[in-house]
């Protein structure tokens, strides 16, 4: 049965890197090639088809958003990274913010 997160894709849509589906460990190796490809010149980042990231797909957003540059705008929600954590694109990179459970 094929995983949901075998979905996973970015693609350019003018200036706004374009993420879609779940970035985990298992799809980051293949999705760095095309993501490198794409981020010289974006502006935006779109997370609205991410429904999850883990750390692996932390590091790949956040690689990106060094290399794109000052000024990254996020288009989009935060993403849950496990069940206590969103990650959300600031202002220039990405942030982490802790929900307590209990």
């Amino acid at each position: 049965m094929p995983r949901s997160d075998a979905t996973a894709n970015v693609t350019r849509d003018g200036d706004t890197l374009v993420c879609s589906g779940a970035l985990s460990r298992d799809v980051v190796a293949s999705l760095w090639p095309r993501a490198l490809a794409l981020v010289a010149g974006a502006r935006r980042f779109s997370l609205e088809g991410v429904p999850s990231v883990d750390s692996a797909g932390l590091a790949l957003l956040a690689e990106l958003a060094s290399r794109a540059g000052d000024g990254i705008v996020r288009s989009g929600r935060a993403v849950a990274l496990g069940d206590r954590v969103e990650v959300e694109l600031a202002e220039g990179g990405f942030g982490a913010r802790v929900e307590e459970t209990r």
